[in-house]
């Protein structure tokens, strides 16, 4: 059954908190309302979590687990990060987490439909493709067209991945069908093939190239904000921490997360 999920809002999460500190909320809370770190440490502390996420979560999730061992004394973050199809198909065929966060709905969708979900996910940022070239943008790529030039060598994700997916939106919204000369598990994938000259451009998220700093040069094109990609996250049944894992999502949601996340470049759902 295909689930309604809620967005993160900053009001509801205010209230949500202070409900929190009154009646001591517990781990079977699903209500998606967020919470800083240091609010979710006397329920989350000690536990030991596995988080599985989308490879361009990476670098902010990173940070996060940081933050969230910080606030909560003798836990511990261990991630997964890969193409949110494959970590989708891992959990589906038996592989062990408390908290899934996926770069698009329709992977998540098919953890919920597993009935592998704790409670309803939360969309807690979205992100758009952008193009990458060298640094210096040396065949001149100026448009979403021009990476159909001749000889310019393009990389994407494949089609089962959330940034292929979008791709393939934006080929239809602007009539253009790309020929890239290969297809990547992950969208880091497509930015290392580019950031070692073996591609001429490469399509990813706003984030990744953010993230890739002088390394890239990042050419924005308009059709992008026709693949909007909309970035889930759940606690997860089988779970032996469900507090903590909870107490991982409230921070991704929350103030704190949030901060984090729009630093990288990710907007809000």
């Amino acid at each position: 059954m295909k689930m309604s999920w809620r967005r993160v809002t900053t009001g509801a999460a205010a209230a949500a908190l202070g409900l929190g500190l009154l009646t001591g909320c517990g781990s079977n809370d699903d209500s998606g309302t967020s919470g800083s770190a240091e609010s979710t440490s006397a329920a989350a502390s000690g536990g030991d979590i596995t988080v599985f996420a989308a490879a361009s979560l990476k670098s902010t999730f990173t940070e996060l687990g940081e933050m969230f061992e910080t606030a909560n004394p003798g836990s511990h973050v261990e991630f997964s990060f890969a193409g949110s199809s494959d970590l989708a198909a891992q959990l589906d065929q038996g592989a062990t987490a408390d908290v899934f966060a996926s770069a698009d709905t329709n992977n998540m969708t098919k953890v919920v439909d597993a009935g592998l979900v704790q409670g309803t996910p939360v969309n807690f940022a979205t992100n758009t493709l952008t193009i990458v070239t060298a640094p210096g943008n040396p065949k001149g790529i100026t448009s979403f067209a021009d990476l159909n030039r001749e000889g310019t060598l393009v990389v994407t994700c494949a089609p089962q991945v959330p940034c292929g997916a979008a791709t393939q939106k934006v080929e239809t919204a602007s009539g253009v069908d790309l020929t890239p000369v290969s297809e990547e598990s992950s969208v880091t994938d497509v930015l290392n093939k580019v950031t070692a000259g073996q591609a001429d451009a490469g399509l990813v998220y706003v984030t990744d190239a953010a993230g890739a700093g002088d390394k890239v040069t990042a050419v924005p094109f308009p059709e992008a904000a026709q693949a909007v990609n909309t970035y889930p996250i759940a606690a997860l049944s089988a779970s032996k921490q469900p507090e903590a894992a909870q107490g991982f999502l409230d921070l991704v949601t929350g103030p704190e997360g949030q901060a984090v996340l729009a630093k990288a470049g990710f907007a809000q759902p």
